[in-house]
């Protein structure tokens, strides 16, 4: 019988064992999952986190009220806004005919993608004809005739997109440029803030539409050899993007530097740090949250106003575009015009994205 209950004994020790080795690993799966979860909430895929968890073991009914609000609910508004869509859209008419609904959009976005194949495929056989044009007059030994020329064919939907993303992201970058700095020195000193202030006040709330004459004619009085990298066009629309892109971030610097712990600037003075370093090493990393709260906010900002300046000077890019087809009032034309503003909306989304993600990688916090 001793025997017996020992052996018993064992093996309810061995069963403890094992269940508290299941409950380490379960724990530490876990806790994977809830380190993947907060890269997954940054690209916008929190969504995948509840079915992990489910596989892994955790409560089905609490996980499947978490998919319910973080993919269900959402799809159903989407699914919701096109069918009101689908179905209000063909009974507004206009100058241009009906509304188009998804599916017109939709055959739009296609037409539009196979003209930038059938765009591509014309430049292939322009580059070959010259290529094959060039060798015939090397090996006839004329090879001072042989010439590179670029293909002259007119843009598609796709290099809009992409002048676009350029034009913005020249704009952004010397909006960031300045306004970081400027922002830091308003806020260390009170006197060079209360300087500052009334100008940032005054310029803030001015329209892009009227910067755009201001800057197209200082720039055409100022940049009188334009390079082929940075044209006139794309200087101007750059520049309207700066001039109005860069007051959230220079404020929300200023206001995140202006509050962070007095301790560490007090430590600093006390070790007398150089002033590079006090910056770097005290000001940037307590103020990055706010900064780059800023900068997704100018980003936006820089983003809703290219759109508008290329409209309104006519410079190459989505507004352009949209512009273009408006004035060309074919019935296709609409169609068109939904699938831009769609594609800037997307764009948007994806830059606020990217710029999140920049913020949960280099700051303690994604909060604030």
């Amino acid at each position: 019988m001793n025997v017996i209950s020992q052996a018993g004994q064992a093996n309810a020790l061995n069963a403890k064992t094992r269940a508290v080795r299941r409950a380490v690993r379960q724990e530490k799966i876990f806790q994977y999952i809830n380190g993947a979860a907060r890269v997954l909430d940054v690209f916008g895929l929190g969504f995948l986190v509840p079915i992990v968890r489910v596989v892994a073991g955790d409560s089905v009914k609490a996980q499947l009220l978490e998919l319910w609000q973080r993919l269900v609910v959402p799809l159903l508004g989407i699914a919701v806004f096109l069918a009101a869509w689908a179905v209000l859209a063909p009974r507004v008419n206009t100058s241009l005919g009906a509304i188009p609904g998804p599916l017109e959009v939709t055959k739009a976005a296609q037409d539009l993608w196979a003209d930038h194949l059938a765009e591509r495929d014309q430049a292939d056989a322009f580059y070959q004809r010259l290529a094959a044009r060039n060798q015939t007059l090397i090996a006839e030994g004329r090879a001072d005739e042989a010439k590179w020329r670029p293909y002259t064919g007119r843009p598609t939907y796709l290099d809009q997109i992409f002048t676009s993303l350029g034009t913005v992201a020249l704009g952004f970058i010397v909006a960031t440029l300045i306004a970081v700095p400027v922002g830091i020195l308003c806020g260390l000193s009170r006197t060079f803030s209360g300087a500052v202030n009334p100008l940032i006040q005054i310029f803030k709330p001015v329209s892009p539409l009227a910067w755009l004459p201001i800057v197209t004619m200082v720039v055409s009085a100022v940049y009188l050899h334009p390079s082929d990298l940075f044209p006139k066009s794309l200087v101007v629309s750059a520049i309207t993007v700066t001039l109005c892109s860069l007051w959230p971030t220079l404020i929300n610097t200023a206001l995140g530097v202006a509050s962070i712990d007095k301790d560490l600037v007090n430590v600093g003075r006390v070790l007398q740090l150089p002033a590079s370093t006090t910056i770097t090493k005290l000001v940037l990393p307590s103020a990055l949250p706010l900064i780059f709260t800023g900068l997704r906010l100018s980003l936006g900002v820089g983003w809703m106003v290219l759109i508008a300046a290329e409209m309104l000077a006519q410079n190459p890019g989505l507004g352009k575009f949209v512009w273009d087809e408006f004035q060309n009032g074919s019935s296709s034309s609409l169609a068109k015009i939904m699938v831009a503003v769609l594609t800037i909306g997307i764009i948007g989304f994806l830059l606020d994205r990217v710029m999140f993600a920049l913020q949960a990688a280099f700051t303690f916090t994604t909060n604030r």
